[in-house]
């Protein structure tokens, strides 16, 4: 695994997870401390929290600081002017994360994830 790969499928910190909300206060109990995580969470959690966060910016500027993955945060910035909403959109990010994800985990060989 490249060092690239090793640096964005870390666990990072509690404190620089990234924690879903539906809105501004409304916190909905899950949170992500990995792009592992990160990617499974985006099936479980309240299609109105992706929507939320999507709209904001927020899951884009977390892959970019926090994971440290430009290339992905570029991916879902594009799906901001698709102004998806529901399953498509859940279905769009879920594309984007996963792929990328399979990307990452293969530059390995096999996946220990």
């Amino acid at each position: 695994m490249s060092i690239d790969a090793s640096r964005i499928l870390r666990t990072v910190p509690r404190e620089k997870a990234f924690y879903f909300f539906t809105s501004v206060g409304n916190y909905t109990g899950t949170s992500a401390a990995s792009f592992k995580e990160f990617a499974e969470r985006i099936n479980e959690v309240n299609v109105k929290s992706l929507e939320f966060h999507l709209q904001r910016g927020d899951f884009e500027k977390w892959v970019d600081e926090v994971l440290q993955d430009k290339d992905l945060s570029l991916e879902i910035k594009r799906l901001q002017k698709f102004n998806l909403t529901g399953d498509a959109l859940r279905n769009q990010v879920n594309m984007v994360v996963s792929r990328r994800f399979k990307r990452l985990t293969s530059q390995s060989g096999p996946s220990r994830f």
